[in-house]
This record gives C-alpha cells, structure tokens and sequence, in this order.
C-alpha cells in the first residue's frame, strides 16, 4: 500500500514529468525524484539515501569494483543498504583520499561498510587530499597505495556527492587565493575534487591520488546522490552531458533545477 501511495503522490506531484524534462535537458541516463524537500524535512535525506541504495542494488553484480567518495549523503545511503553478502568477488573502493573531517563520513570508513554490507573486500587510501603534488607522486610509488588506486581507476561502479564550489573549496583545506581564483573563475560546484563552472567545464582540480575524468567516463555506471534547493546550480552543473549519468535527488532541488534550466538560452 505504502509503495502504491508513492506511486500516486509522485504522479499527483508531477515528479515524473519533471524527471523526464531534467533528463533531456541535460541529456543524462536516468533522474530519480525522491518526494520532498531537504531544506525544509530532514526525514527527505534517509528516503533519499535509500532510494539510492536500492538503485544501486538493482544494478551491482558479483566482481564489480565499486567507488564511493565520502560525505553526509553517501553515509545516508550506505546506512540505508541491506545487509546482502552475496558480492565475493566484489571490492569496494574509495574514490579519493580523505579530507581529515569526521570519520565516520570519510570514503574509506564509507568504502569499508559498505564492503561488509556486500560480503566484498575493500581497498583503502590512507592517505589525505590537501597534500602537495611533490607528496603525492612519492607516496604513488608505494605497492599498497599503487595497488589500490589502480582498482580505483578500474571502477565499475561510482556512487558520488555534489557539493558548492564555496563550501567543498573551504572544507578541502584550500588557500585564500586558491578559493578567490575557484570562485572568479566561474566555479559553482565540485565533484572528486573537480570544481565546474555553470557549463560544466572543470576549471579547477585539487590534487589527488583518487579517480580521474577519464576514470569517471569509463565507469559502466555513475550516479550522483545530492538534494537541496541550495544545491540545483551545482547539480547542473556536474550532470549536464554525462549521458553515463543517473542522478537520484530530492523535489526542492528538482523544482529549482527546472526554473534554472527554462531560463537557460
């Protein structure tokens, strides 16, 4: 009955209609709506994280690599994942260092529960993002972290965050004049560490021993978990001609991707 009644508050709403004018305009695989707004219930974030942990049931098989990156919705959705230990031959990766914030939202903390919820094996980066380049291209060379980046990069599956290019450039450590030249080049989101600007051109990378573009284009299926109405710029801005792209959101920052988007010559 509950699921029946979703069914009927989603077409009473008009979510499908509007999943179908997102996924075309931005020409994406797939959109999800989940019902509600983010801003105003906080109940909307765990529906948004099971909904995208039950996509990611529909679609995972046996000996798929699989990279998450870390944050609060991707918690939500590896919270929400049932308990199937059926994935022997599947490894569980993070899709970058970490940033140094809370652990339990980190993507290898995320990586390893998410493995355990499987029955998979995990490979980990111990490994922070704000180091320097010259840090980094020592540290590549060591067997275990070469070993895990290269099943990283060889990622079947990516589950990701979208975040605004002011607070993701504030929370990854960045310098002043780092975050003023971000900001005035047009960034408005970020993803794995790559800002974009409202066109989705990446104009910035922080250093990192995780996923690259060319990763992210291989990969057999991405799927972007973000909601909030704060959030629809970024949304668009890191979907739009991902045609690999399903994106799972919530109605407040669909309604708000809409306005934006009919706007848009």
């Amino acid at each position: 009955i509950i699921d029946k009644l979703k069914n009927f508050i989603r077409e009473f709403k008009g979510l499908t209609d509007i999943e179908e004018f997102i996924q075309k305009k931005l020409n994406i695989k797939k959109v999800i709506i989940v019902p509600g707004n983010i801003d105003e219930d906080s109940t909307v974030m765990n529906e948004l994280g099971r909904t995208a942990a039950k996509f990611m049931e529909s679609i995972i098989a046996d000996g798929d690599i699989v990279a998450i990156t870390g944050g609060t919705t991707m918690k939500n959705v590896v919270d929400n994942y049932e308990l199937i230990p059926r994935y022997q031959n599947t490894i569980v990766v993070p899709a970058r260092g970490g940033m140094e914030r809370n652990l339990e939202t980190e993507a290898n903390t995320l990586a390893a529960k998410l493995a355990d919820k499987l029955g998979a094996s995990y490979k980990l980066i111990h490994v922070p993002d704000n180091l320097s380049n010259e840090a980094l291209s020592t540290i590549i060379n060591e067997k275990s972290i070469k070993n895990a980046i290269d099943t990283i990069r060889k990622a079947d599956i990516i589950i990701y965050g979208v975040g605004r290019a002011d607070e993701m450039s504030k929370r990854r450590g960045l310098s002043d004049d780092e975050i003023s030249r971000i900001l005035g080049n047009g960034s408005v989101a970020e993803a794995f560490g790559y800002f974009f600007d409202r066109e989705g051109n990446v104009v910035y990378h922080t250093p990192s021993l995780g996923l690259k573009t060319e990763d992210i284009k291989n990969a057999k299926n991405i799927i972007a978990v973000a909601g909030s109405k704060l959030k629809a710029e970024a949304i668009i801005a890191t979907q739009i001609h991902g045609k690999k792209n399903v994106l799972i959101t919530d109605e407040g920052a669909s309604r708000e991707m809409v306005r934006i988007l009919k706007n848009v010559n």
